[in-house]
């Protein structure tokens, strides 16, 4: 009998899987909520909507922990376009290289 036999039928207290493949959890995929909601809005890692769901499927990781879920970004415009550049108030410009969305002056040559 191999590792794999004994490992698939005997089991193993260092697995909760016993040697098969568990299920991929759901924040590993294209429906995840963290970064982005079905429909493209913002969502948790932007803003802290979806909480719910989001926690659920953080918590669901077997690792042995009591994951806390990160707090939202508080760096983001909410996974809006920016219109201006994004700056402190209290700090002046060094440019006016922010035109549409785009830094134009620090493009290749």
């Amino acid at each position: 009998m191999g590792l794999l036999d004994k490992l698939t039928t005997g089991g193993t207290k260092y697995s909760a899987w016993d040697g098969a493949t568990p299920a991929t959890n759901l924040l590993a995929t294209k429906q995840s909520n963290l970064h982005a909601d079905p429909s493209g809005q913002p969502s948790y890692s932007l803003n802290g909507s979806n909480f719910p769901q989001v926690n659920k499927d953080y918590q669901s990781y077997e690792d042995g922990d009591n994951n806390l879920l990160p707090q939202p970004s508080d760096l983001d415009i909410n996974g809006a376009v920016p219109t201006t550049a994004l700056k402190d108030p209290l700090t002046t410009s060094i440019n006016d290289s922010f035109s549409k969305g785009e830094y134009l002056k620090n493009l290749p040559n």
